[in-house]
């Protein structure tokens, strides 16, 4: 009896921890996405420094998969199709936009990157936990 209430005691702290770390995945994407699209012109003159292709529509499209995607996953809504996306994409944004490695912010900032993907990778093998839209879902 101890070793059930024992595994349903780690199931339902794994299910916490899960949550804590999905919140705190989404926060960063939720507020990114949201400043993104809050000022399109602002984010496309930055994206148009960057060389990036058609700067405008490449502001929008980042800023939706960062706030919707974020959203996702504070909800644990699809979250392993979520966390794949977004941890392609922060890999992605760190190559495209924080590769100056000899500035130690820049290298920083890639570094943070790489430790959100981390995350993502583990949200996505893990799964949103039993506090969420998946779970509910079945």
């Amino acid at each position: 009896m101890s070793i059930n209430t024992s595994a349903a005691g780690t199931a339902s702290n794994s299910s916490v921890t899960i949550l804590l770390g999905r919140i705190l995945l989404a926060v960063i994407f939720l507020l990114s996405g949201f400043g993104k699209l809050s000022a399109i012109s602002g984010t496309a003159a930055y994206f148009g420094g960057l060389g990036l292709p058609a700067p405008t529509a490449t502001a929008v499209i980042v800023g939706l998969i960062e706030l919707l995607g974020g959203l996702a996953v504070l909800v644990g809504f699809q979250t392993r199709i979520a966390a794949w996306v977004l941890a392609i994409f922060t890999i992605a944004t760190g190559l495209v936009a924080h590769t100056g490695w000899a500035d130690q912010m820049q290298m920083i900032q890639f570094l943070k990157n790489v430790a959100i993907t981390g995350g993502f990778l583990l949200l996505a093998s893990s799964g949103a936990g039993a506090y969420s839209i998946d779970a509910r879902r079945g």
